[in-house]
């Protein structure tokens, strides 16, 4: 006779197996041909990052933050993601983390509260796609907060950004 756990085992492996494949695969909807994008909105609290334009939100993305994302960034190598208002300021089309969008971080404000901690505020946040190589990753890569301060999205997202998001464009990040 077969022990209980061993038949729960089997049935439980294959479903669990096709859960996470179809999670990984499943198609997310699109941002919308040409669109463009004319503000961001960061809720680090619920690992959100809003597109709009003109006031109308065109798409919600999943993201991961920085290892220790409670609170806003402090100082360099802290591992926070900063919380702010910042401007969209470059565009990289080879980073080491597929393509990225810089953010304005530090602003004064991050620069005076850096300087009472004798500490160096630090710099290049970005909004980026999974590391070199890493791609595979995919959706899996939300499961963990993993940047060094940085705003992660899954390399097709980057791609939707990168393309709509101008240079200039402000960026709100919220706790």
């Amino acid at each position: 006779m077969t022990h209980p756990l061993k038949i729960i085992f089997r049935i439980f492996t294959p479903v669990l197996i096709l859960g996470l494949a179809i999670y990984q695969f499943l198609p997310e909807t699109p941002l919308p041909k040409n669109a463009q994008i004319d503000s961001l909105v960061v809720f680090k609290s619920k690992r959100q990052l809003l597109a709009f334009y003109d006031g109308q939100l065109l798409k919600t993305y999943s993201i991961a933050l920085g290892r220790q994302p409670l609170g806003a960034k402090e100082y360099e190598g802290d591992l926070k993601t900063p919380e702010g208002s910042y401007i969209i300021y470059d565009k990289n089309p080879h980073s080491d983390y597929y393509k990225n969008l810089g953010i304005s971080y530090p602003n004064a404000k991050d620069i005076a509260h850096a300087r009472k901690l004798h500490r160096p505020a630090g710099g290049e946040i970005k909004i980026h796609g999974l590391k070199n190589y890493m791609g595979l990753l995919g959706k899996f890569h939300r499961w963990f907060d993993w940047t060094l301060g940085c705003i992660a999205v899954q390399n097709a997202e980057i791609d939707e950004l990168y393309d709509a998001v101008p240079i200039g464009t402000p960026i709100v990040i919220y706790p």
